[in-house]
C-alpha cells in the first residue's frame, strides 16, 4: 500500500458537510438507525444458519457460537462507532481505511464490502425463496416448481435439476426499485418489517420455552473425535487442524459455528454506510450501531437455546434445515401449528428488511468510491427527483440478483462471512493507526479500553476466518486488483491531485 495516497480527515469532513442537489438527503434519526440495524441483522443468519451451525458444527452449544460471534462484532462495533462519529460520510469501512491506511487498502476493503453486502442480499434472497415456497404450500397446497426456485447447481432428491431461483431474483429487483424511490419510504417499510420480525422472534422464544426437552441438551457440547485424539497425544495439533474432524463439534465446532453464525451479525455495519444521511451523525451513529447489536445478540442466544431444546440438533442435518422454524413448530409445538403460516409471513418480512438494508449499504459504498474516482462515475449519479444513486441500484440489482438466481445460498453465505471478517479486522486496525497518527482529533465517541478492544477484535475475527474456506476470497480480491490497476489507479482523484503538484 502507498501511504501517500491517503484521504485527509479534514477533506472527509468537508465532504460530509456538503448539501444541495448533488448530496444525499439527511433522513435518519437514532430510532430509524436502530431499526435499520436490527432489520439488517435478524434474518437468514438466525432463521437458517442457526439450524445449519447446530447440525454441522456445535450441537446445542450453538449458543456459545452466537456469543463468540457477538464478542467479535461488539469489539469491531466499538471501533466502527468511533469512526462513524468522527467521519459522518457514506462509505463505511472503505472511507475509514482510506483515511488511515491509504488508497490500496481502501480499495481492498471497498471491494470486499461488495462481497459482504451483495452476497448477503443474495443469500437472504435464497432463504426468502425457500420460505415463500413453504408459505405457498401451507396456505394454498401448491409450490413453485423446483427448477424455477433453485440454482443450476442444485438437484432434488427426485433428480430434478434447478434452472433459476426466480423468486430470489424478483425480491431483489423489487427492493432495488423501492430504494430508487428514496430512503424515506424505505425507512417506513423497514420499520414495519422490523416490528413484525421482533414480535415473532420473541413469541417463538416465549412459546417454545415450554416445549424444551432437557434431553436434547445432552451432551451440550458434542464430542469431537479429533480433539480426543489430540488430548490423548494420538495426533499433532496441525494434523487435527487439517483433518475433516476440525469444526465438527467440540471446541473447534464452537469456533466454526461462530464463523458460520457471524453471517447473522454482519448487518450492523450497514448503519455506518448511511452516516451522510443522518441528521446528527456524531450522536446517532454510535447509538444505532451498539444498541441494535445488543438487542440482536440477546435475541440470538435465546433463540438458539430454544430451537435446539425443542428439537434435537441432529434432525437439522436432514430435515427442516432451510425452514427450521416451521419444522420445529409443526413437529413439536403441538397446538400451535396454526402459527406456522403467520410466522412464515413474518420471517419473509424479516428477510425483506435484511435485503433492503444490504442493498442500501452497497450502493452507498460505491457512491463514495465513485466520488473518489476508483469506480466509474455512473455509481454516483443521483436521480434528479429522488436524490438516490439509482444507476448504482440498478447495477447491483443485476449483480446481486444473478448470484441469488444462479448460486446456492450456502456457498455465498460463507463467502460473505469471510469478506466481512476481513473488513472488520481492518476497521479495528484503522482505529489503532488513527489514535497514533492523529491523537488530538476530536472524537465524539471513543472506543474504550484502548488498545485492548481493537487488538482483541482483530484476534477474534482472524480466528474465525481460519474456520472458513479462503479460496473464494482470494479469487475475488484478485479480480478486484485487476480492476483497480486498470481503472482505479488511472482515475483516482487523490492520485491526480498528487500528479499535479
Amino acid at each position: 500500500m502507498n501511504m501517500r495516497f491517503k484521504k485527509s480527515l479534514d477533506l472527509l469532513l468537508v465532504e460530509a458537510s456538503e448539501s444541495g442537489e448533488h448530496s444525499l438527503k439527511r433522513t435518519f434519526g437514532p430510532g430509524s438507525l436502530i431499526a435499520l440495524g436490527v432489520g439488517a441483522i435478524i434474518g437468514a443468519g438466525l432463521f437458517v444458519q442457526t439450524a445449519r451451525a447446530a447440525a454441522e458444527n456445535a450441537g446445542p452449544a450453538v449458543t456459545f457460537g452466537f456469543i463468540l460471534a457477538a464478542i467479535g462484532c461488539a469489539l469491531a462495533g466499538l471501533c466502527y462507532a468511533e469512526f462513524a462519529s468522527m467521519i459522518p460520510i457514506a462509505g463505511s469501512a472503505y472511507t475509514y481505511t482510506y483515511a488511515t491506511m491509504g488508497e490500496v487498502m481502501a480499495w481492498v476493503v471497498g471491494w470486499n464490502l461488495v462481497l459482504e453486502y451483495a452476497l448477503a442480499a443474495a443469500t437472504v434472497a435464497v432463504a426468502w425463496s425457500e420460505y415463500l415456497n413453504k408459505l405457498l404450500f401451507e396456505s394454498f397446497g401448491t409450490k413453485i416448481p423446483y427448477e424455477f426456485c433453485h440454482s443450476p447447481f442444485q438437484t432434488s432428491i427426485d433428480g430434478v435439476q434447478g434452472i433459476i431461483n426466480m423468486p430470489a431474483f424478483i425480491i431483489i429487483a423489487v427492493l432495488s426499485l423501492v430504494l430508487i424511490r428514496g430512503t424515506r419510504g424505505s425507512i417506513i417499510l423497514n420499520n414495519i418489517m422490523v416490528v413484525l420480525k421482533i414480535v415473532i422472534v420473541v413469541a417463538l422464544i416465549v412459546i417454545g420455552w415450554g416445549y424444551i426437552n432437557p434431553e436434547n441438551y445432552t451432551p451440550y457440547v458434542p464430542e469431537n473425535i479429533g480433539e480426543i485424539k489430540l488430548m490423548q497425544g494420538e495426533s499433532s495439533f496441525w494434523d487435527f487442524i487439517i483433518s475433516p474432524d476440525f469444526g465438527k463439534f467440540g471446541l473447534s465446532g464452537i469456533i466454526s459455528s461462530a464463523a458460520v453464525l457471524f453471517f447473522g451479525f454482519i448487518g450492523f455495519d450497514a448503519i455506518s454506510t448511511v452516516a451522510q444521511e443522518c441528521k446528527n451523525p456524531s450522536r446517532d451513529m454510535p447509538i444505532g450501531i451498539l444498541v441494535s447489536l445488543a438487542i440482536c445478540t440477546i435475541l440470538y442466544v435465546l433463540f438458539g437455546h430454544v430451537l435446539t431444546g425443542v428439537a434435537n440438533y441432529k434432525e437439522f442435518a436432514t430435515t427442516g434445515k432451510e425452514a427450521s422454524v416451521a419444522y420445529v413448530i409443526e413437529t413439536y409445538m403441538h397446538g400451535y401449528q396454526w402459527l406456522s403460516p403467520f410466522i412464515t409471513v413474518a420471517i419473509l418480512a424479516g428477510f425483506t428488511s435484511v435485503i433492503l438494508a444490504t442493498l442500501l449499504g452497497i450502493s452507498r459504498v460505491f457512491y463514495t468510491m465513485s466520488h473518489d474516482g476508483l469506480v466509474p462515475k455512473i455509481f454516483s449519479v443521483l436521480h434528479p427527483k429522488f436524490r438516490t444513486p439509482y444507476k448504482s441500484n440498478l447495477i447491483f440489482l443485476v449483480f446481486a440478483g444473478s448470484f441469488a438466481a444462479f448460486v446456492p445460498g450456502n456457498v455465498v453465505g460463507d463467502l460473505t462471512s469471510l469478506g466481512t471478517l476481513f473488513v472488520f479486522t481492518l476497521v479495528c486496525l484503522g482505529v489503532l493507526i488513527l489514535r497514533k497518527t492523529d491523537p488530538d482529533r476530536h472524537r465524539p465517541f471513543k472506543t474504550p479500553l484502548m488498545p485492548f478492544v481493537p487488538i482483541l477484535g482483530i484476534l477474534v475475527c482472524v480466528s474465525m476466518m481460519f474456520a472458513l474456506n479462503w479460496v473464494g476470497l482470494i479469487v475475488w480480491t484478485a479480480i478486484g486488483f485487476v480492476i483497480y490497476l486498470t481503472y482505479g489507479v488511472k482515475n483516482s482523484v487523490m492520485r491526480k491531485a498528487q500528479r499535479q503538484k
